[in-house]
């Protein structure tokens, strides 16, 4: 079997030697009290990063989503979406069970949500409608295949959305990959929000944890949703001292990962078969269509996956590669040459 490239996810990678020594080295206490010195640090240097008053570790990038939901609305209320966003499409109908959200999609643009669609789609509660509460927005966009939300159509849902008394949640899941390749500081992103999630376990290589933050009211209802949701993972100084770790040694080397996803996707882009939207490969996700008479995603994940390339299928004409810290170009020039090997052979 040859050696894996695993290109399912930026969230394989493992902790480096430097990462672990910091997880072993990290000093520790009860968060649930409030006293664990590391976890501490890294909500205060995420509030500090975001502009935001305050900030909570949580365990995954959805606890963080949802919690945030929870917050923001009581069940019933409406939440615009895009269609293909994670807080729909991926965390498993959560905003319906955990908060009673009535989830209104709107079609977007490769998961970009137009100003002028979510003005049109705002509704006032009537005795027979749903008030709108809450816009979320997703930077970078999984399913829009890494692609970056600019930064000026935030601006304006977010001041449509302030005039009418409607919270805006920013999950930034890969809020780094568009902080770095776009040359746009996350907190001037973070501006357009009134609570924003980041991940510290996709590209930055942390092994477990997100963080939300907000203002000192919001952080407060959030903690207790945490608990309620079993998030209090008391002497969790352990995980948050990879991400800070990763926070000091891995933000500038993001650039890396998409220079290495644009060499993937142009040479996928090439062959017949295979479709690369190379103006949407922005950042880390190369997402390719698979052209019919070729074969369909799952076989062509399958026969990769024995020549050690691992990626995932995205339906039965789609699929997604994701480039991460654990894979160096060296690396994507293998890939490269099993995808071409394998076309080869049809």
């Amino acid at each position: 079997m040859p050696e894996l490239i695993d290109l399912r996810s930026d969230t394989v990678t493992r902790p480096s030697p430097g990462m672990r020594k910091a997880i072993a080295e990290a000093e520790v206490g009860d968060d649930v009290h409030g006293d664990d010195p590391t976890v501490n640090r890294l909500e205060e240097r995420m509030a500090e990063l975001t502009g935001k008053e305050a900030a909570l570790f949580v365990p995954s990038g959805t606890m963080g989503n949802e919690i945030a939901v929870r917050v923001h609305i009581q069940p019933g209320d409406c939440v615009i979406v895009d269609q293909m966003a994670h807080i729909y499409r991926f965390e498993c109908g959560s905003a319906a069970i955990l908060s009673g959200a009535f989830m209104q999609p709107l079609p977007g643009d490769g998961g970009i949500l137009k100003a002028e669609e979510v003005a049109e789609a705002i509704q006032e509660e009537t005795l027979h409608a749903p008030g709108t509460r809450l816009v979320c927005l997703e930077n970078t966009h999984n399913w829009g295949g890494g692609c970056i939300c600019p930064l000026d159509g935030m601006q304006e849902i977010r001041g449509i959305c302030s005039e009418r008394g409607i919270a805006v949640h920013l999950d930034g899941a890969r809020l780094f990959n568009a902080s770095v390749e776009a040359g746009i500081d996350i907190r001037t992103y973070s501006e357009t929000a009134d609570s924003v999630m980041i991940c510290l376990s996709k590209g930055l290589g942390a092994p477990v944890g997100s963080v939300l933050m907000g203002t000192h009211s919001f952080i407060r209802r959030a903690r207790r949703f945490r608990k309620i949701l079993g998030g209090g993972m008391r002497q969790a100084g352990i995980l948050a001292a990879a991400g800070l770790y990763a926070m000091d040694h891995n933000i500038a080397r993001l650039r890396e990962d998409h220079e290495n996803a644009r060499r993937l996707a142009a040479a996928l882009d090439n062959l017949d078969g295979l479709s690369v939207n190379l103006s949407r490969t922005q950042t880390n996700i190369v997402a390719v269509d698979v052209s019919p008479p070729a074969h369909s995603a799952a076989e062509i994940q399958d026969s990769l996956a024995e020549r050690g390339i691992l990626f995932l299928p995205m339906g039965r004409t789609k699929l997604r590669l994701v480039t991460n810290l654990d894979v160096s170009r060296e690396d994507i020039d293998v890939a490269i040459a099993a995808f071409q090997d394998f076309w080869a052979m049809e």
